[in-house]
């Protein structure tokens, strides 16, 4: 009786954890796909971009000179993730050089794990020398490195740096973060160019 009812149980469980990625997977094409008529073009990844760029100034007015001594930024202004065991994350931004537009890129990522839920979140990448510029643009599918600082910022506190405090090459920033997923992470996400 007792080898029927773990056999059951086994099945069970196998059954749960099955629903549960097709579930997850089912989840994240849902928020991540959009139609023709939404697909992001570069004049509303452009103004979204600035809209959230303000947005982070109005958060923290040390950013701004952090934002005018970069020599480029990528401005990612709304990261979707979702998860249900597995997980994934989609965005796509506008990188700009001398505050002008010059690339769209995606970032995408994915994980396994404990999850549940979707949220949004902002991202913005300061390149603060012109040499980790370059490796970002020559490298598809570029990932964060060692050579990267990220900090996610919560409301009702100042990041507290400035372009003369910032001590790496890259310097990362989550923020506006909204929905009901524990945990923001940019630990293997990649980012790709686009054609817009």
């Amino acid at each position: 009786m007792k080898i029927v009812n773990n056999k059951m149980i086994k099945n069970i469980l196998i059954n749960k954890i099955r629903t549960n990625i097709f579930l997850s997977i089912i989840t994240f094409f849902l928020l991540s796909c959009q139609t023709t008529d939404q697909k992001n073009s570069g004049s509303v990844i452009n103004r979204d971009a600035e809209f959230v760029l303000q947005n982070l100034f109005e958060i923290d007015p040390d950013t701004i000179s952090i934002y005018k001594n970069a020599p480029a930024t990528l401005i990612i202004p709304k990261i979707t993730k979702a998860g249900l065991v597995l997980g994934g994350a989609y965005g796509e931004g506008v990188l700009r050089i001398n505050e002008a537009p010059v690339d769209y890129y995606s970032l995408a990522s994915a994980s396994y794990g404990p999850q549940i839920g979707a949220k949004q979140y902002s991202n913005i990448i300061f390149f603060m020398t012109e040499e980790a510029l370059q490796k970002f643009r020559v490298k598809d599918g570029w990932e964060l490195g060692a050579d990267a600082e990220v900090v996610f910022r919560n409301k009702g506190y100042s990041i507290g740096v400035s372009s003369k405090t910032i001590s790496k090459p890259v310097y990362a920033i989550v923020f506006d973060q909204r929905g009901l997923l524990a945990g923001t992470s940019l630990v293997g996400a990649k980012f790709s160019r686009l054609i817009r």
